[in-house]
């Protein structure tokens, strides 16, 4: 118990006297998990749009094997990152191993699938109800994907809020490819990590409720902008 209101206390602490270290991990904790979650959105709600539209031989594998992919081990994608970005791998050249980039790279690989999955299952029920409608008016492939992507658009904001509720509290992955670097690629989460082997339980703590407070403020900001929650009658 007193280890816990010593955390409160040292994230109230941090908080009000704007701790320069924590604004800056909290930034690039933010800059990592957005930019992952912007990507893997543009690439996993069109396919799931597209998978709930789509008819071919193999569909009930691809859905089967797309659902699996949500329960990615971070730390065997980490490894895998890191295999490839390493100088010894096909895209050492490119030195982004141990840099955000990396870090980027790992969180797509993690969240595509969660994002894809949740909004094939929205678009699979509004297909179910726009059928009949999208086909008699011959609409192409992409009017009907467009539509459902549209009208869905609630539920869609849902699936990304998840990916980015998975994204803000990985540490595996970005651990392995980002190797917690000061001023580089130490983030929220690793920066936790790294306390928590020090026995700096208090502090870690503060970063923990830093972490939680920063996720919970920005999924209710993008629900009052979106007005998800706006009421359809007065």
């Amino acid at each position: 118990m007193n280890d816990l209101l010593a955390g409160l206390m040292a994230a109230i602490d941090l908080i009000i006297h704007l701790d320069r270290d924590l604004v800056e991990i909290s930034l690039r904790s933010l800059q990592v998990t957005v930019t992952a979650v912007f990507i893997a959105s543009l690439v996993g709600l069109p396919f799931g749009a597209w998978l709930a539209v789509t008819r071919f031989r193999y569909r009930r594998l691809a859905i089967a094997l797309l659902n699996a992919l949500m329960g990615l081990p971070p730390v065997v994608v980490g490894l895998v990152v890191y295999i490839l970005l390493s100088r010894s791998g096909p895209f050492g050249v490119f030195n982004l191993l141990f840099t955000p980039t990396a870090m980027i790279i790992a969180q797509i690989i993690i969240v595509t699938p969660i994002i894809a999955s949740l909004s094939h299952q929205s678009m699979r029920d509004l297909w179910y109800l726009y059928h009949d409608l999208l086909i008699s008016i011959r609409t192409s492939k992409w009017q009907r994907m467009r539509t459902l992507l549209w009208d869905g658009r609630r539920s869609l904001l849902t699936a990304t809020l998840t990916g980015f509720g998975r994204a803000i509290g990985e540490i595996g992955a970005i651990m392995i490819v980002g190797g917690n670097i000061d001023h580089l690629t130490r983030v929220l989460t690793t920066a936790i990590a790294l306390e928590v082997g020090k026995g700096n339980f208090p502090l870690a703590l503060g970063l923990g409720i830093v972490l939680i407070a920063m996720a919970i403020l920005i999924n209710l900001a993008i629900h009052i902008l979106s007005r998800t929650e706006r009421e359809g009658t007065w």
